[in-house]
């Protein structure tokens, strides 16, 4: 059946608003500031055989690994999924990326049939393990991390299955939060199914079936067009991730041929026993990002714009993690980088969209005790690209998050905001420069645990085209009567009342001779 463009966009705009709404629902009925003013949460639905419809602009590396934690979902119950019921999944090797992510899975149904999948995935800023806010330094095995859900039934006729929830917040230092937050995801679903449903209705089940297949085959269309217009090659580019005292290499072979795009990351280094290893899910998350990047942004955001693209991935390695590994910072830090290897690879193929590195980090703070856990990342610079100067002070890369307004983070937790601004002089010179980083001290106001996930802190983040680096990040910690210390980048520490972290992230590269 042939569907004309103007079906198509309203079609594209109306299932993406419905992503949309579930967001504003999810942030609006949280309870943790995590999720309720930085916005650390997204939403998308799914045709049935769990196929990406339609997402919401939220987070790259949420959206791009989402699929792997429906298709766990399928999987688990394919002869046996029930209308009313949602499913709950974090494990990072059974359709997850690491224990904070916690992804909500509902059928949804019309007249019998299954006609989709609503999901969303919120950060819980503590999920349990060995610190407060789930991502200890020094975790060598993913079960020192946190509490782990395998793909389970958690609500069955709108009701939380004990067997599920018990044992989630029996695992957590702040269950009344996270029982919020699970509530906010299980009615963000319920809205999601709700206006499906009422699309379905209203379109009739093999109208709607029609105008998704072929919404789906636009996105590929769109996408192989793009890549079409690249030039035919292999592409390769190497980085580094900073570990225990060493440099990681994450490496990429990117081989654009016709329509079609493969990314090989033989040669990166094995999984190590520390917690950057990422998941192939995020690795494929990254993958999606950068080629949006390289190519054209107004794609329809849909599992067909990503049928054309491939991905090879080393068993046991930093890219592609086995159990038992450790994976706290391979979701939220790998992943930056693995997004920068494939940018680096494609500035070749289309000097004319990719932009020099940014920050390439998340700066992730995370402060807790027994009674509260605070959890923030920290923006940044931006690159500087052929278009114009980069963006200072902005989330970049596979994040897209906002931050915690002083005034909410002081009222919610024990600690004060010093001091709060961007860090001139950071971004990269260049024809268009990098943006600048920030600037952010935090009091402690009682005795606390700290635990800091950084990059870039030893190398830069690289300028393109003649531009220079943006300037490395620093972290501090001034104890109350001590000179201050500079802390590596990912450690954990204990911290007391009156003692001071001082964060100063990076600047974005520049782009271009000056």
């Amino acid at each position: 059946m042939t569907i004309d463009a103007v079906t198509l966009e309203v079609a594209r705009n109306r299932l993406a608003q419905i992503a949309t709404e579930m967001g504003v629902i999810l942030r609006r009925t949280a309870y943790s500031p995590n999720i309720k003013e930085r916005a650390d949460c997204s939403a998308a639905i799914f045709v049935p055989s769990g196929e990406m419809l339609a997402q919401a602009e939220h987070i790259p590396v949420h959206l791009g690994s989402m699929p792997a934690s429906v298709a766990a979902v399928i999987d688990r119950f394919r002869d046996g999924v029930e209308p009313d019921t949602q499913y709950a999944v974090n494990d990072p090797f059974a359709g997850g990326t690491h224990l904070n992510d916690l992804t909500l899975v509902r059928p949804v149904f019309h007249e019998g049939g299954l006609i989709g999948w609503a999901a969303n995935r919120a950060h819980h800023a503590d999920v349990g393990g060995e610190a407060p806010g789930s991502m200890p330094a020094h975790a060598t095995t993913v079960d020192q991390e946190g509490h782990r859900v395998a793909p389970v039934i958690c609500v069955r006729d709108g009701s939380w299955l004990p067997e599920f929830l018990e044992p989630f917040l029996a695992a957590t230092r702040t269950p009344a939060e996270r029982r919020g937050d699970l509530s906010a995801q299980l009615g963000a679903n319920e809205a999601g199914a709700r206006r499906l449903t009422e699309v379905v209705a209203r379109e009739g089940p093999g109208r709607f079936r029609d105008v998704t297949a072929a919404l789906l085959d636009y996105g590929e269309r769109r996408m192989r067009s793009a890549l079409d217009g690249l030039p035919d090659g292999e592409y390769r580019f190497t980085d580094f991730m900073e570990f225990g005292g060493a440099l990681v290499p994450i490496r990429v072979a990117v081989t654009i041929e016709d329509d079609g795009l493969h990314a090989d990351f033989a040669g990166s280094a094995r999984q190590v026993a520390g917690n950057i290893n990422a998941v192939e899910a995020v690795t494929r998350s990254c993958l999606y990002y950068a080629v949006r990047v390289a190519t054209d942004p107004t794609i329809p955001a849909n599992g067909g714009c990503y049928r054309p693209l491939s991905l090879s991935v080393p068993p046991g390695s930093i890219v592609g993690a086995a159990p038992p590994a450790a994976v706290a910072a391979g979701n939220v830090e790998t992943s930056q980088r693995i997004a920068d290897v494939l940018l680096g690879a494609l500035a070749a193929a289309a000097p004319d969209r990719v932009p020099a590195a940014g920050q390439g980090t998340m700066n992730n703070i995370l402060i807790g005790n027994d009674d509260f856990a605070y959890y923030e990342t920290v923006a940044g610079g931006q690159g500087g690209s052929p278009f114009g100067q980069g963006s200072s002070g902005i989330q970049t890369g596979m994040t897209n998050t906002k931050n915690t307004p002083v005034e909410a983070l002081e009222s919610h937790y024990p600690l004060r905001v010093v001091q709060y601004g961007l860090r001139r002089g950071s971004g990269g010179a260049g024809r268009h420069r990098g943006g600048e980083g920030i600037v952010r001290e935090i009091e402690f106001q009682t005795a606390a645990t700290l635990s800091l996930m950084g990059e870039r802190r030893v190398l830069p983040p690289w300028g393109l085209a003649g531009g220079f680096p943006g300037k490395q990040g620093e972290d501090w910690l001034i104890r109350s009567g001590a000179a201050p210390e500079r802390l590596p980048g990912k450690v954990t520490v204990d911290v007391g009342p009156g003692d001071r972290l001082l964060v100063k992230t990076p600047g974005g590269g520049g782009w271009g001779a000056e």
